[in-house]
């Protein structure tokens, strides 16, 4: 929610109704035509697939496009990393809220605990047993109840089992546990996502899906067959709403897409920015000297964006290139001297997730107007 009175150039870099050429840069505008393409497009998708699409919030940070997800695409409701950010979409009035993460600080699982009184449904993961008694003993406490997923570690090395004996005794820990309930199981794959090789990837996630196969079968005969078994980003969704094994998906970048994501291949070889996915997001830059004959310095540099997957692309020109940057300038090569002082070029980010969250605003734009202003919602909240 906005509550200062907004001063474009200030503290806000459009109003609605302004003309698109009248934004101030650096800033995140979003083609709203392409963005609602893209949600309805991977709603069409999970729905014929049978698959939930629970879309994944860290990456927009924002209640409003969390809305759109819902309301356009279908999602089920959001998953997002942290406590903080979960009480943001819970207090924007998001009803089903999954911490895709673990939550052990005693303050945060407190905090967790007391959400369910907002009125949402909320679900956390686990990968470790003396977390389920933390978990219930604030549930308890608070008077609520939590969902839980046991996370299984399918390759990224980071959270997660890797045992399906794991699986098992957590699963029945949660089942014992007061105030809490066993729903499912999440099994994402990270860097995989990001692999340029269709088959590549597709090999990865069969491991995954086998894995997971196992502890569902373990868990079955138990009497304790999950629910729900969530995963899958934008560059694997395809195996897993295939694989006969998995229910939910956890996409988010397909929404806005970014430079890493978009240059990694379909099963024809394409880059799946060229028809899978429009580019949705892009960082509004202005040219604000051009001293040097062969380049023009731009004013987003390493403050408005995320480096870490690459320098941006100029979007739509092939006649000039993002080269480097630095805190606050960008240096855009032009050896044929073709842009001039205050002329606005859109960059598509290497990567949105990180980029987003340094803005205050998403600038939605459609035939050449400011249609909303959008808040990053969750912008800082990383505790």
């Amino acid at each position: 929610m906005i509550t200062e009175e907004l001063e474009v150039g200030y503290n806000v870099p459009a109003t609605v109704g302004m003309d698109e050429a009248d934004i101030q840069t650096p800033c995140l505008i979003l083609d709203l035509d392409a963005l609602e393409r893209n949600v309805k497009k991977m709603g069409d998708y999970a729905k014929a697939h049978n698959m939930r699409h629970r879309s994944h919030g860290k990456m927009h940070k924002s209640v409003d496009v969390q809305n759109l997800q819902e309301e356009l695409g279908g999602a089920i409701g959001v998953c997002c990393q942290k406590v903080s950010e979960a009480e943001v979409f819970v207090r924007g009035g998001i009803k089903d809220v999954l911490v895709s993460n673990q939550v052990r600080n005693p303050a945060k699982i407190e905090r967790l605990a007391n959400l369910p009184k907002l009125g949402s449904t909320i679900t956390v993961c686990v990968d470790d047993i003396d977390n389920v008694a933390e978990l219930s003993a604030a549930a308890t406490k608070a008077g609520t109840e939590l969902n839980c997923y046991i996370e299984i570690d399918c390759g990224a090395g980071r959270c997660g089992v890797t045992t399906t004996e794991a699986v098992v005794e957590i699963a029945k820990a949660i089942d014992a546990a007061e105030n809490l309930k066993f729903t499912g199981i999440q099994a994402y794959q990270g860097a995989m996502q990001h692999m340029d090789s269709f088959s590549d990837r597709k090999a990865k996630t069969q491991i995954a899906i086998d894995q997971v196969q196992e502890a569902i079968d373990a868990l079955t005969e138990i009497g304790l067959k999950p629910e729900f078994v969530s995963g899958g980003g934008t560059g694997s969704y395809y195996f897993e709403s295939n694989s006969g094994v998995f229910n939910e998906l956890q996409c988010g970048s397909y929404a806005f897409m970014d430079a890493d994501y978009g240059r990694i291949l379909d099963e024809d070889g394409n880059r799946i920015d060229a028809g899978e996915w429009e580019n949705a997001l892009f960082i509004l830059t202005s040219v604000m000297s051009h001293a040097k004959a062969d380049k023009a310095i731009v004013d987003a540099g390493l403050k408005a964006q995320s480096v870490d997957s690459g320098l941006p692309f100029v979007y739509g020109r092939d006649d000039v290139e993002y080269v480097k940057c630095s805190d606050e300038h960008g240096v855009v090569s032009d050896p044929n001297g073709v842009l001039e002082i205050n002329e606005k070029l859109k960059l598509v980010p290497g990567h949105c997730d990180p980029t987003c969250n340094v803005h205050d605003f998403y600038i939605g734009v459609r035939n050449g107007k400011v249609e909303t202003v959008w808040p990053v919602s969750a912008r800082g909240k990383m505790y």
